[in-house]
This record gives structure tokens, C-alpha cells and sequence, in this order.
């Protein structure tokens, strides 16, 4: 189902759609690709919104910063000094986080209207052609994102994307859950399959160091509570994946729910949102974006985010929710 969501300021309609199957219902915008809100049962049956969102189309517009449920692109996460080489070119970005470009510059993907159609009785498919210099990026990008409900209520999202030229592709989901339904993550518990992690400079841009998380803040690989102070990214077990596997568990204790994140990424960027402004607060909710890691093309020894012509970038991140 599709309905008029709003008007932007130049007249441009968005839409919103709605899946519903197993007791899970989300509703995606085609401005931003925007998961507004996912609703899913509790431990006793009752249905919460878990992801945070705004009510209408000016709340998007008026409150960008904090990306709440977008598609990101074309590179989600921090470029240093918003500069990148790709064979022997430098290409300069937006320093929309000075000195750093973040999320695709000022105008990214989750800023954009996307083009929606059905995929299938319980998915909608949303595309759009990246021009070639958009925000600073080369290449002309024909970039989509499926969004699928399967038989469990788990909410699929797979990703693809060709280029004319050389580019550079990272992206992802900026959904912050709150399992809980009540306006704060801070009882939540975190798991991760990660042994190691990106520490990162003053300006959060990782130093190039693969750090082992024993003994420290960043150990998660047994669930604990997640607390606050974290913006980082996590190296998942396993590396690049052709298929999904689960590398996350987020657990609200007070409501049951479980959220289970499998994704075919190398990293995971655990932000627990501390810098949240009103209408909402620090720690209201928790991201985790599955991506390549920060400032990869920065880095030759990190996890290549380069696509050429005649590639396919693919990824796929599977949220699944039960209870207990």
C-alpha cells in the first residue's frame, strides 16, 4: 500500500508504503528511503514502533542531521578531509563535518527522492541514477535498494549498484532502535561478532589500526549492556560474505524483543546516539550500520570499497526480530 506523505518545498510529492506479513509492519518513504517506522510484537503479543522517526514530512526537513532511518550513500560513513585517490585522481567532497565529508556530503541519498515500485506481494524496490559528480563522486551510479518482509517478518535489504566510470560505493541503513518502544536504549544489551574494531583520531576517522577488543570497552562478543560513548566501527568475524550471516543481537530485557542483524558487510558501526538533539534525547535510541569501514578509500588495507564498470556492487542486511 501507498499513500501521499507529504510535498517538498519544490512540489515534489513523497510517498509512503506499507508492508505488513508475520506480525512486523514498516513503513518506507521514498524521500531518503527512509524507514519512518517498524513496528513488531513484544514478549505478551503487543505491537511497539522500535525504530525512531517523525510523524510527518517536516520533521525530516526541519531535523536532517541525525540521518533517522535513511538509505546513506553514495559512501556512508567519514571521508578524511573529504579527499580520496582512485588511479592516480584525487576527488575532492563536500566537508559537510569539517574537515571531513560524512554520509555522502550535504545532498547524499538520504536526502534524495527515490523512485518506488513493488517487488514481489511483500516488497517495494527503490532506485534513482546518481549523476556522474554528484556531491564530488565520479562515475554515473544506477543504485537500488529492495526492501522485503519474508515469511518470518524479518526485513531484508538488499543492495545493488553499477558504474560507467571508477567509483567508490558504501551503503547502508541509519535506523536507531529502540527496542523498548519508550523513548530510551539505555537499558538495552549488545552482541557482536567482532574481535576487533577501528580505533579512531579526534575527528573519528579510523588511524588504519585493526585493534583487538580483549579487555576493552569494545568487547561485545558476550551480551552486555551497551552504555554510552560509542561512534565506532566494528570488524565482523568473517570479513566480506557472499550470504548473509548474523553478526549482531540487540535485547531489550523490560519488553522481550530481540533484534538479530545478519548482513554480508565486513564492518558494523555501533553508534548509541549521544549527540541526539530535540525533539529527541542522547541515548534514545542505538545504530547499526552495517558498512565497509570509515574512510576505506583512504586506507589500501582495508576492505576495497572501489566499483568499476562492468562490477555489480551487491550487499544484503537482514533484520530479524523474536522475543524472549
Amino acid at each position: 500500500m501507498n499513500e501521499l506523505f507529504g510535498t517538498l518545498p519544490d512540489g515534489t510529492p513523497v510517498h509512503r508504503w506499507t508492508l505488513e506479513r508475520a506480525g512486523v509492519r514498516v513503513r518506507i518513504l521514498s524521500y531518503g528511503g527512509i524507514v519512518q517506522s517498524l513496528e513488531v510484537p513484544d514478549r505478551d503479543g503487543r505491537a511497539g514502533n522500535v525504530v525512531l522517526g517523525f510523524a510527518d514530512l517536516d520533521g525530516y526537513l526541519t531535523h536532517p542531521e541525525p540521518y533517522l532511518g535513511a538509505l546513506i550513500g553514495r559512501y556512508a560513513n567519514r571521508i578524511a578531509g573529504g579527499r580520496f585517490p582512485l588511479d592516480g585522481v584525487t576527488y575532492a567532497l563536500e566537508q559537510n563535518t569539517p574537515p571531513n565529508s560524512l554520509h555522502g556530503g550535504g545532498r547524499g541519498f538520504d536526502k534524495r527522492v527515490w523512485e518506488v515500485t513493488q517487488a514481489g506481494e511483500h516488497g517495494v524496490r527503490l532506485s534513482r541514477v546518481s549523476a556522474h559528480g554528484e556531491e564530488g563522486f565520479p562515475g554515473r551510479l544506477e543504485v537500488s535498494a529492495t526492501f522485503t518482509l519474508d515469511e518470518s517478518g524479518a526485513l531484508r535489504v538488499a543492495y545493488q549498484a553499477v558504474t560507467d566510470a571508477p567509483t567508490v560505493v558504501n551503503l547502508t541503513n541509519h535506523s536507531y532502535f529502540d527496542l523498548g518502544g519508550s523513548g530510551s536504549a539505555g537499558g538495552h544489551e549488545l552482541r557482536l561478532a567482532a574481535s576487533r574494531y577501528t580505533p579512531v583520531d579526534a575527528d573519528l576517522i579510523p588511524t588504519g589500526e585493526l585493534a583487538d577488543v580483549t579487555g576493552t570497552r569494545f568487547d561485545f562478543r558476550q551480551a552486555r549492556k551497551v552504555g554510552a560513548g560509542y561512534d565506532h566501527n566494528f570488524v565482523l568475524d568473517g570479513g566480506v560474505t557472499e550470504t548473509a550471516r548474523e553478526v549482531a543481537e540487540l535485547h531489550d530485557p523490560a519488553t522481550g524483543r530481540v533484534l538479530t542483524v545478519a548482513t554480508t558487510e565486513p564492518g558494523l558501526q555501533v553508534y548509541t546516539a549521544d549527540h541526539l538533539s530535540a525533539p529527541f534525547a542522547p541515548g534514545d535510541g542505538i545504530a547499526l550500520e552495517t558498512q565497509h569501514f570509515p574512510d576505506s578509500p583512504n586506507h589500501p588495507d582495508f576492505p576495497s570499497t572501489v566499483l568499476r564498470p562492468g562490477g555489480v556492487f551487491r550487499s544484503e542486511t537482514v533484520y530479524g526480530f523474536t522475543t524472549r
